[in-house]
């Protein structure tokens, strides 16, 4: 069917697992795709599917049906009515029981994803979301609060599930599926002035063939309604009749009611944390058995979209920027990224001891093994963050970063914080001692140290013979830092910095280097609502700077970020920016700032505005 000219969109309708998969196959070879929910296993892997989409220009949307049928429509038209008055609960429910365990069928196969939650738990979620929306005059809306539990059965998979959801603006919503266990599955809407009932909503009140629409509206008072639709076209009829005219009409999406992306991907985040609280991971997202990437290929190197560079003192060449990922907490989430930079050409990878309780070193060293790319990957590596900052944590915390890493030796090595009632010396000892030991086998440095205790530092190791610290990790960015943003920071943006950095040619490992939001639209003199950007970020120095960014985005056709981290890279010093992206286009998105080139002047002009920029 991909091969074939004459199809112009595909339907997937197979398993969960396989959906990702090829509805990125279907987006590479320039096919439309309508696929069944859930859309993904997981949020970050229908990201993945959205950003293959996006990129070829297709159209993918997300199969629930009951969203594009008539009767949906009336229902968000009651709730905008006020007919019940103010929105105070939901409840929801998809629930039915099969004959029996079956262990090779796809509900109860834990290969194959099964359970409630990810095969009928979707349509009471997206629902909730729908509804709570509507009372708000928004399309939809995102829970501020989830809390979920499950029945895990012999095979791993949840056999009945329940979980509760939080809408700003005080709106609860109860949700359950099950496969186990039969419900009533009428979904109650409970407003000021009476409530709405709706038995089996996603086959519009009738069954999957004739689907002629039901609502009840009981008043406060016991005056019932019953509302009916009179539609008698097929229920998924309409799903198909959306995506045509979608695609005729040009766009990638799904209109409203259907699933748009950000509700396909917002239901998912919320399908996510239920699994995650009931403890629910399919043994096809864990390590041994995801040995491909997103696309079902084998990963691949070579790329050049990120470049390579020179550090001194490392024996191999690093990529032009580092990955920070500590935002993931499972394999199946991260490798998505990992798997993109990696292929992209980046090879340099950010962790830390303290960053998420040890699970980013996890991570990094499953994916490390799993694709076999340890020996061309540069791994750095922190420890020592206070208050456990003395010199023998150093090698203790070490020992644990090895066995999470699955490495013998890390190419970098930074202490994450000072301690300045330690003399400096006892620290170079340390780190020394882990040089001689080959599991430090490149440059070692501080993290978030001063000017002096890094001098200090170096001067002990020159005069006692031992290795002298070799590298930063400070916060660096075209915005100056004005205070922490956590204690114990430290930031090398100022003018002194910069003639020392470059005097010596320090390598420096630039943390928040594109300001944490400061060059967005998020900040601006005018808004002052985000504490951190005001406190940390706010004065009319770096406004003044935010403004030429701003200026020289808008002539290159670039935007302000992709000028600050450009600055950054264009230091003349070595300058390694730390990027953190949480998703595909963030990820290209950072990576559009590698074909700028400044001049000095470029970067004397954006600092402090004295000279005018090429």
């Amino acid at each position: 069917l991909l091969a074939d000219p004459d199809i112009d969109a595909v339907y997937i309708s197979i398993p969960h697992p396989g959906h990702a998969q090829w509805a990125i196959k279907a987006a590479e070879a320039g096919k439309h795709v309508l696929c069944e929910k859930p859309l993904a296993l997981t949020a970050f892997e229908a990201d993945a599917m959205i950003h293959a989409a996006g990129k070829a220009g297709t159209f993918l949307g997300e199969a629930f049906m009951y969203r594009l049928h008539p009767q949906t429509l009336k229902l968000v038209e009651l709730i905008r009515s006020g007919v019940i008055g103010d929105i105070r609960m939901i409840k929801s429910s998809f629930g039915f029981a099969m004959p029996g365990f079956m262990p090779q069928h796809r509900l109860y196969a834990n290969d194959l994803a099964g359970g409630g939650i990810l095969d009928v738990g979707g349509y009471p979620v997206s629902m909730v979301r729908l509804i709570a929306g509507a009372a708000v005059g928004k399309p939809f809306a995102e829970p501020d609060k989830v809390v979920g539990t499950a029945h895990l059965g012999q095979s791993g998979v949840d056999e009945w599930a329940s979980a509760l959801l939080h809408f700003p603006g005080g709106i609860v919503a109860e949700v359950s599926c099950s496969i186990s266990l039969n419900q009533d599955n009428v979904l109650r809407i409970l407003g000021t002035k009476g409530r709405i009932e709706v038995p089996d909503f996603w086959f519009a009140g009738g069954n999957r063939d004739v689907g002629l629409g039901q609502i009840d509206v009981i008043a406060s008072d016991g005056a019932r309604e019953t509302i009916s639709v009179n539609e008698r076209r097929h229920v998924y009829s309409f799903e198909v009749d959306a995506a045509g005219e979608a695609i005729r009409a040009g766009r990638q999406e799904f209109a409203w009611p259907g699933m748009a992306w950000a509700e396909s991907l917002g239901t998912l985040r919320v399908l996510d944390r239920w699994r995650a609280a009931a403890g629910l991971e399919y043994g096809i997202e864990k390590a041994q058995q995801r040995v491909n990437t997103i696309s079902g290929r084998p990963l691949r190197s070579g790329g050049t979209a990120i470049a390579k560079r020179t550090i001194p003192g490392l024996s191999k060449p690093a990529s032009v920027v580092a990955l920070g990922f500590e935002d993931f907490r499972t394999f199946s989430s991260g490798s998505i990224l990992l798997d993109a930079f990696f292929e992209a050409g980046g090879n340099l990878f950010d962790t830390g001891f303290v960053y998420g309780a040890g699970y980013t070193e996890k991570l990094l060293g499953e994916w490390l093994k799993n694709r076999g790319v340890r020996a061309q990957s540069v791994v750095i590596a922190k420890g020592a963050h206070s208050p456990l900052c003395y010199p023998d944590v150093i090698g203790k915390q070490l020992d644990q970063s090895l066995d999470r890493l699955q490495t013998d030796h890390v190419d970098v090595y930074f202490m994450h914080r000072d301690n300045p009632g330690v003399p400096v010396g006892e620290f170079v000892d340390a780190m020394d001692r882990e040089v001689k030991a080959g599991r430090i086998r490149g440059p070692f440095g501080g993290s978030n140290w001063t000017m002096e205790r890094i001098d200090e530092a170096i001067a002990y190791a020159e005069r006692t013979g031992k290795q002298k610290p070799g590298a930063l990790s400070n916060n660096f960015s075209l915005a100056e830092m004005l205070e922490p943003i956590w204690a114990g920071c430290v930031t090398a943006s100022s003018d002194a910095w910069k003639t020392w950095l470059t005097a010596r040619q320090m390598p420096n490992f630039a943390w928040s280097s594109q300001g944490r939001g400061f060059f967005t639209d998020r900040a601006g003199r005018d808004k002052r609502d985000n504490e951190e950007l005001v406190r940390v970020w706010y004065s009319e120095r770096n406004f003044g700077r935010r403004d030429r960014a701003i200026e020289l985005a808008a002539r290159l056709g670039k935007s302000p970020i992709h000028i600050a981290l450009a600055y950054v890279l264009a230091q003349p010093f070595p300058s390694i920016p730390l990027i953190g992206p949480r998703a595909l286009d963030e990820l290209d998105d950072s990576l559009r700032a590698l074909d700028i080139t400044l001049s000095q002047a470029d970067l004397e002009w954006l600092d402090g505005g004295s000279l005018r920029a090429a």
